[in-house]
């Protein structure tokens, strides 16, 4: 199981703050051991001292230590603090002790003979079961007649050992409480700093498919989770956005498909209820043809769209002349321009060389030319160019009709959007909706912009601008399929 954020934060610290405090304990232990140390050390210095220089002193070569003449309750209250002195010969005789001594100090036979030779001698040695520090005091130092004679004296090490096990004792607990204490404050401000969090998840969980409209109302009390909040709220937004917009497609797409099967299937049932002659047979197999091909329309216009949304529908360039594959759609579209009565009039330089899907650029000026013949009245004309702004091919389509209403402008680009009818052609079959909708697909896929408005003399205006180069896809070579 993944460990909360809270313990790992508090752990984390908890664990730092006992590093250090267990680097600042070791420190204070050393410092305090080692003043502890040069304190018996200079003790034990300035004891032998006195002692070396009374057992030295004596005019008549007898040797004796200076002794304190204490109580029973004063030996009792000082034995903790006492110092015994020894004399020992270089071979190890004793030849002096302290009265405070019933028995020999033990004796280290290297720090003696090292003595010996008039050097100082430090020893950590046990006596009646308890350490002492000793110091081997060579006592030719004072007197040249004693070279061969060495002073030892020691002292108890209780008193020192009791202050480090208590400074020990003292420490680990400084260490225990400040790592609990570092642990509790990292736990309470991990709590404190994800109660945001705690509520963002909380409503995140209390939103259900189908609850649009709500947001994330957390307290933000910073700057960082007022960001995050605003995030959420913003993709919150999209997806009600993208939501609302399936849901229309679905139903738009439900309402375009269902049209056809009815008016199909009505004319089928009609004709299946008696005999009829041969006429009305051929005309209501031209009526359901005409039915199956919007329905192919419709589907082929569906499909394309799907693909664009799921990114899919990646343009396949090659090198061509942008105006030429105009003038190749314009042509195709033109008895239908002179069915409606419509001029149909296209101008473009000799060549606009770029790359470009081949396939998706003639649809992008079918969908605009046949949307601008659809919405010219008799008598009016259709004006398609091309032309070459920097690094940038211009596609334009204009007509003469009614224009586009204000209010429709940001809609027009909308799937299954129709204009109102007083745009449309009187008599013209109704489109599916989508023309303009993979018209703006295909300009987006070639990193360009199509936008619409209105002509100061009447009409509409759609102008896509699309770079010559665009950053991306596989470049064909001519003459290979797509």
């Amino acid at each position: 199981m993944t460990p909360s954020f809270r313990l790992r934060l508090a752990a984390r610290f908890a664990l730092i703050m006992a590093v250090g405090l267990g680097v600042i304990s070791a420190v204070c232990y050393l410092a305090i051991r080692g003043a502890l140390d040069r304190e018996i050390n200079s003790t034990l210095l300035n004891v032998a001292s006195m002692q070396a220089a009374a057992a030295t002193g004596a005019l008549d070569g007898r040797m004796e230590f200076h002794e304190w003449e204490l109580t029973p309750e004063e030996a009792a209250a000082v034995r903790d603090l006492s110092r015994y002195a020894q004399i020992w010969t270089a071979d190890g005789r004793s030849l002096l002790r302290s009265r405070q001594l019933a028995k020999d100090l033990p004796l280290d036979t290297a720090a003696l003979r090292t003595a010996a030779v008039g050097e100082l001698v430090w020893a950590e040695q046990r006596f009646d079961g308890l350490p002492i520090r000793s110091l081997y005091y060579p006592l030719g130092r004072m007197d040249p007649a004693h070279r061969q004679h060495v002073l030892q004296v020691a002292a108890p090490m209780a008193a020192r050992l009791r202050v480090l096990g208590i400074t020990e004792i003292f420490l680990w607990g400084i260490i225990l409480l400040g790592s609990l204490a570092t642990f509790g404050g990292s736990w309470w401000l991990a709590n404190e700093a994800l109660q945001p969090v705690r509520e963002v998840i909380a409503q995140a969980e209390a939103i259900r498919p189908g609850a649009s409209r709500l947001r994330i109302q957390a307290t933000a009390g910073t700057r960082e989770y007022g960001r995050l909040i605003q995030v959420l709220n913003s993709m919150l937004e999209r997806l009600d956005a993208a939501h609302e917009a399936q849901r229309r497609f679905t139903a738009d797409a439900s309402h375009e498909l269902r049209s056809p099967l009815t008016a199909l299937r009505g004319e089928l049932e009609v004709v299946r209820r008696r005999e009829r002659s041969r006429e009305e047979y051929e005309r209501v197999i031209e009526s359901a043809l005409e039915e199956v091909g919007r329905l192919g329309r419709i589907t082929e216009d569906l499909l394309t769209l799907a693909r664009s949304d799921a990114g899919m529908m990646q343009p396949r360039l090659q090198e061509g002349d942008f105006a030429e594959w105009g003038r190749s759609a314009v042509e195709r579209l033109r008895a239908r321009a002179e069915a409606n009565e419509v001029a149909l009039v296209y101008d473009a330089p000799d060549a606009v060389i770029g790359r470009f899907d081949h396939d998706l650029i003639s649809r992008l000026m079918w969908n605009l030319t046949e949307n601008a013949i659809k919405f010219t009245p008799p008598g009016g004309r259709v004006e398609v160019g091309v032309r070459v702004r920097g690094d940038s091919a211009v596609l334009e389509v204009a007509d003469t009709g009614s224009g586009i209403p204000d209010e429709e402008f940001g809609r027009i680009f909308n799937r299954f959007h129709r204009v109102d009818d007083a745009r449309a052609r009187e008599g013209e079959v109704a489109g599916t909706g989508l023309g303009l909708s993979i018209a703006q697909a295909i300009v987006a896929l070639h990193h360009g912009t199509l936008t619409a408005s209105n002509r100061s003399g009447g009409g509409a205006l759609f102008r896509a601008e699309l770079p010559r180069r665009p950053p991306t896809a596989v470049l064909l070579t001519a003459g290979q399929s797509v």
